[in-house]
């Protein structure tokens, strides 16, 4: 027998966890869009008193902000109906004619 694994994209797991907790219509997209500066601003802090090499040195919590900053970052392209993965490709294309590599 074979056994097929589907693997659910970060947003449909996001979504999944929000839905099961009344939270998917709750949030506005200026909503959505503080909680990312918010969220940024506590990744933010864990360097603010550090030398750098001690700040990095904080895995679980430098995680743990990463991840809260993407989730809602994920969460408000995809109410906005963006596919974040088309969107960084057109960023970067964007980016790469802005900033071409100096040969």
């Amino acid at each position: 027998m074979i056994e097929s694994v589907i693997r659910l994209t970060s947003i449909e797991r996001i979504n999944e966890f929000r839905k099961a907790r009344g939270w998917n219509h709750a949030s506005k997209e200026k909503d959505l869009a503080i909680s990312i500066s918010l969220e940024a601003n506590e990744l933010l802090e864990l360097f603010q008193w550090l030398d750098n090499s001690e700040a990095v040195k904080q895995t679980e919590r430098l995680e743990e902000e990463l991840a809260d900053v993407l989730i809602y970052s994920y969460t408000l392209a995809d109410k906005l109906g963006f596919n974040i993965d088309d969107i960084i490709e057109k960023k970067l294309i964007k980016n790469a004619q802005k900033y071409p590599v100096n040969r």
